[in-house]
C-alpha cells in the first residue's frame, strides 16, 4: 500500500516531523521509536528494503548512532545525535539524493525544548552522551573549495578521480556539497578551483568557518 501524501508538522511523541513522503511498510518486530532528546534532531530514513541499514552505516560517519525501529507503519532507520537542524536536513537531501533513500528530519516539538530551557543539575546520562556524540563541527579558519554536485552523488567519484584525493560532505547555505580542500592557503585554494573549472565542474571558494563537516569522506558511489 503506497503511502503518497506529504506529511507536515506532525507531532509524534515528542517531536515535530518537518517533512516525509515515501512508502508504507509493514514494521510488526521493530520496536517503537524513541523521541528526541531535548535539542536533539532526528534523521528518518524508510527502509525500503534490508539494505538500507547497511547503506547508511556505508554512508554515514561511524560514530553516528543508528537504531532500526518503527515510525507508524514505517520501518526507519533513527539516525540521532544532530544539534542543527541545518545539518540533519543537509544530510537528509543528500541522502534522497543518494539512491532515492527517503529521509526527513524530526525535531522535539516546542513542549520539550520549552523544557530544555530549565536548569538540569544532574549530569548526563552514559546513554544521553552517546546519543549526542556525532556532533558536526565548522571547519576551521581558511578557504574551502567546494563542488555543487546538482543532487547527482556519483559526481563525488569524478572530482576524487580529478584531484586524486578524498572528498569530503559539508553543509553550507542549508545545502550539501562536496569538499574538495580545506586549506588556510589562498593561492592553493585558487588553484583547486582552476583545476575542478577546467574540467567542468562547478566550484566554489567559500570562508570555511561559514562550513559545517558532515563527513570528511563520502562512500563511493556506483
Amino acid at each position: 500500500m503506497a503511502l503518497a501524501a506529504v506529511v507536515a508538522g506532525i507531532t509524534f511523541t515528542g517531536i515535530s516531523i518537518t517533512g516525509i513522503k515515501g512508502q508504507r511498510a509493514i514494521a510488526q518486530s521493530a520496536p517503537a521509536c524513541e523521541p528526541p532528546a531535548a535539542g536533539e534532531y532526528l534523521l528518518l530514513v524508510v527502509s525500503e528494503s534490508g539494505q538500507t541499514p547497511e547503506q547508511l552505516r556505508r554512508t554515514l560517519p561511524p560514530n553516528a548512532s543508528t537504531t532500526v525501529c518503527r515510525y507508524l507503519d514505517n520501518t526507519v532507520t533513527r539516525v540521532g545525535g544532530f544539534t542543527d537542524a541545518e545539518v540533519a536536513n543537509s544530510w537528509a537531501q543528500y541522502l534522497s539524493d543518494l539512491g532515492g533513500m527517503q529521509a526527513f528530519v524530526a525535531r522535539p516539538s516546542e513542549a520539550a525544548s520549552t523544557q530544555a530551557q530549565a536548569p538540569n543539575t544532574q549530569p548526563p546520562t552514559a546513554a544521553s552522551t552517546e546519543a549526542l556524540s556525532y556532533n558536526p563541527q565548522p571547519l576551521a579558519a581558511g578557504y574551502a573549495v567546494l563542488v555543487d554536485y546538482f543532487n547527482r552523488p556519483e559526481v563525488a567519484t569524478d572530482v576524487q578521480q580529478a584531484l586524486g584525493s578524498q572528498v569530503g560532505l559539508v553543509s553550507y547555505g542549508q545545502r550539501p556539497y562536496l569538499l574538495a580542500l580545506h586549506t588556510s592557503d589562498a593561492a592553493v585554494a585558487n588553484s583547486v578551483l582552476q583545476r575542478l573549472s577546467d574540467r567542468n565542474f562547478l566550484a566554489l571558494v567559500v570562508d570555511s568557518r561559514r562550513v559545517v563537516l558532515l563527513t570528511p569522506a563520502v562512500a563511493s558511489v556506483d
